[in-house]
């Protein structure tokens, strides 16, 4: 099924520059010895904020250009088909607002000043989906006087580019062993199929995939008899397995450290965090591809955090609210600099992007994925509902990152895994659902 259109509208190279002063006042303080920062606004968006870099005027009159570093992103929206549909027909544009001072109130009272505003129209959106579309690259003078005069001069980089993506979607909560479907606006098809279970993490570790064709009784929940009473305190052993149609084993998610009180709470800390490891065949076993690990923020704080590490490398570090939910993502895009997306169709149910069924192993993907992941770029998100509430993740992945069924199929079992962690990080007071509890 061919992927999903999503647009990406960057914004980056932010500068500002203050005219000249020839005769300083003492009475005030220049704008240049103060912070600056913008609000950016698109229509049904949340606001998104950015500092703003200062550069000292030329004294030759020659417009300086933003240091050749590199070209630097402030802001990104990302958005989908129906998105870019709902703007295109208003013919919406990027508002942002341009402030002297810092964010917030000091003593109660608002310390920012606003020096100007600045409107970039988004024409040709639906030319986007297929081709990339510059709308500002250069100075704007805002503030002053009507005749010009006075003004400072406002430097950005306005651009949108395709970014498809394909979109898979639990059709219930991961611990309830749904299937997995591949979206395509008003199509789905089933691709991948979810098994929940309870075991060791060693023993997911330790035992080999059995081999093409027999019966993978290593899925059947390990009940060892230390294991048959769970701790009050601690939460350990859970394990989800994705498997292709054909009930090939592509992905697997296993608990690896215990989610557990910290000394005198009931809250999972990020001193000693809950860890998954994102598993992938190989060789007819499981190697490690990934490692999440989740907690509470501390105090009374009502955020779970989160962190993924790709070999060593943090890919994703960052919070999500635990009573409202919100994204897990993982996005390197650090940049304007364009990055190569091909356009192409994969067959997830078909288990053809394989290089053989159930081995994850060959150099188009597994570890040979790493390259892709730093060359910048959307990677992937996927929606967390808020703990304790009904939740059927929707993943989103980069078709630059995805070359066969095991790739997507990490990625499943990733979102999968930051869905449990919030389940895994509910404070001991609480009682966990049945289908997670031994």
């Amino acid at each position: 099924m061919d992927p999903c259109p999503f647009v990406r509208i960057l914004i980056g190279d932010l500068t500002l520059k203050f005219p000249s002063v020839s005769k300083p006042s003492f009475s005030t303080v220049h704008p240049s010895s103060s912070p600056c920062f913008c609000k950016i606004k698109l229509t049904n968006f949340p606001f998104q904020f950015s500092a703003v870099p200062l550069v000292l005027p030329s004294s030759a009159g020659a417009q300086p250009v933003p240091n050749s570093r590199a070209h630097s992103l402030n802001a990104c929206f990302n958005l989908s088909k129906p998105q870019i549909e709902a703007l295109a027909s208003k013919k919406s544009s990027l508002s942002i607002s341009i402030y002297t001072g810092r964010r917030g109130a000091t003593c109660g009272l608002n310390s920012s000043k606003l020096l100007g505003r600045v409107t970039v129209p988004l024409a040709e959106l639906a030319a986007a989906e297929t081709r990339p579309v510059l709308y500002q690259n250069g100075w704007i003078g805002i503030g002053g006087k009507k005749n010009g005069s006075g003004q400072s001069q406002f430097f950005l980089s306005v651009r949108a580019e395709p970014d498809p993506r394909f979109v898979f979607k639990f059709d219930g909560e991961p611990e309830c062993s749904p299937q997995v479907f591949q979206v395509q606006g008003n199509v789905k098809q089933p691709v991948f199929t979810c098994k929940f279970g309870f075991r060791n993490a060693s023993d997911m570790q330790s035992r080999s995939m059995s081999e093409q064709g027999t019966p993978r009784n290593w899925l059947v929940p390990f009940m060892g008899s230390n294991q048959k009473e769970q701790s009050a305190k601690e939460r350990k052993g859970w394990s989800l397995t994705i498997h292709d149609l054909s009930g090939s084993p592509v992905a697997a998610a296993s608990m690896v450290t215990p989610f557990v009180a910290s000394p005198g709470s009931q809250r999972v800390s990020r001193s000693n965090p809950g860890a998954w490891l994102i598993l992938r065949p190989e060789d007819g076993t499981w190697k490690p591809w990934g490692r999440l690990e989740a907690w509470l923020e501390r105090g009374g704080s009502d955020t779970v955090g989160y962190k993924f590490e790709l070999l060593s490398t943090i890919l994703a570090n960052s919070t999500v609210s635990a009573s409202n939910g919100g994204k897990f993502t993982i996005d390197l895009t650090s940049s304007l600099t364009p990055v190569n997306s091909p356009h192409s169709s994969f067959d997830f149910g078909s288990g053809s992007g394989s290089s053989r069924p159930g081995s994850g192993s060959g150099s188009d993907f597994g570890f040979g994925l790493i390259p892709q992941l730093l060359q910048r770029g959307f990677v992937m998100s996927s929606t967390v509902e808020g703990i304790g509430k009904c939740s059927k993740p929707e993943v989103e992945v980069g078709v630059q990152h995805v070359t066969c069924t095991e790739d997507a199929a990490a990625y499943v079992a990733l979102a999968a895994a930051m869905d449990l962690s919030m389940d895994a990080c509910r404070p001991f007071s609480q009682k966990l659902r049945k289908e997670l509890r031994q």
